[in-house]
């Protein structure tokens, strides 16, 4: 009961606009700078370099939300350009994340399609992969759709499925032959649409692995549970799935011990790297998912 309330909590903040706009003003705050790598493109990439020195590869996300504008969809599709442009310059080994809504779906559709063209053009230029990120429900069928639609044209493009839809299993086969990252979730969603037992999405998240896997896709296993990923392991040496076939990933600033550990197993570790100055959202998000990660707020609250 407890755990839920703090869940419901910290969603309810994270979806709290004025709150968010608020946020940007503050600076990384209340712990957010241990689970984001500062607000600049160059602070991004210098996390990206300390990891590649340490043999991992990453995935930036310049962070933002509730964008309502055409000037600011262009804001964010410039900035993902740039950032794309830094990283080949900076000869750093990372992928780039970019969000649908961020870039204009919920303001025009064909707007958001020439935008996302143009930011896989600049990485394909560049020999960069891009992730189409999953954000909530609301935002699914557009997200698979559109990811099926780039698919034709760029190999340089991938998706996110999570693990608490009722309706993954599904995606995961008609998605087959295109990368994914798999997630258990991290949006607050009704029982009509999502698991809301964790048994029920670890199980699912399983199957989804599983079925991927099997599918000869690539797949990327995102996830901080221990026993999972134990799971996944063992699966992985009872069907012979290659190393080349898969990855690791967790998130910037959670469970280094762990991901050091699967490096040094020789298992190839990827880590999502959040920046910007919009950050809000993402670390309420964090906090809500699991009631350890709490301890990183009071932590940077005390700090001050």
């Amino acid at each position: 009961m407890i755990e839920t309330m703090s869940k419901n909590f910290f969603m309810s903040l994270a979806n709290n606009k004025s709150l968010n706009k608020a946020a940007q003003k503050w600076g990384l705050n209340f712990g957010a700078a241990k689970v984001v790598a500062g607000s600049t493109i160059d602070s991004a990439i210098k996390a990206v370099r300390d990891l590649n020195n340490k043999g991992i590869v990453a995935t930036l996300d310049h962070l933002g939300e509730f964008v309502y504008t055409k000037e600011e969809a262009l804001e964010a599709t410039d900035y993902c350009i740039k950032t794309l442009e830094a990283i080949a310059e900076a000869g750093v080994k990372t992928g780039l994340s970019i969000k649908i809504t961020q870039l204009g779906l919920d303001i025009d559709r064909e707007f958001c399609i020439n935008n996302i063209k143009n930011i896989l053009d600049t990485a394909k230029q560049h020999g960069l992969f891009v992730r189409i990120d999953m954000e909530d429900f609301s935002h699914c069928q557009d997200t698979i759709d559109l990811t099926k639609m780039f698919h034709e044209t760029y190999d340089n493009v991938g998706t996110v499925i999570q693990s608490y839809l009722h309706r993954s299993l599904q995606d995961v086969q008609g998605l087959k032959g295109i990368p994914l990252r798999i997630v258990k979730g991290a949006y607050k969603e009704s029982p009509q649409v999502a698991y809301q037992e964790k048994k029920d999405i670890d199980d699912n998240y399983l199957k989804l692995v599983k079925k991927h896997l099997l599918n000869g896709s690539y797949t990327a296993i995102a996830s901080h549970d221990h026993v999972l990923i134990e799971k996944v392991k063992q699966f992985i040496k009872e069907n012979n799935i290659p190393k080349d076939r898969f990855e690791f990933q967790m998130l910037y600033g959670f469970r280094k011990p762990m991901w050091e550990s699967l490096v040094n197993e020789g298992y190839k570790m990827r880590i999502y790297i959040p920046f910007g100055n919009d950050w809000f959202g993402y670390y309420m998000r964090r906090l809500a998912e699991r009631p350890q990660n709490v301890s990183f707020a009071f932590k940077g609250f005390f700090s001050k």
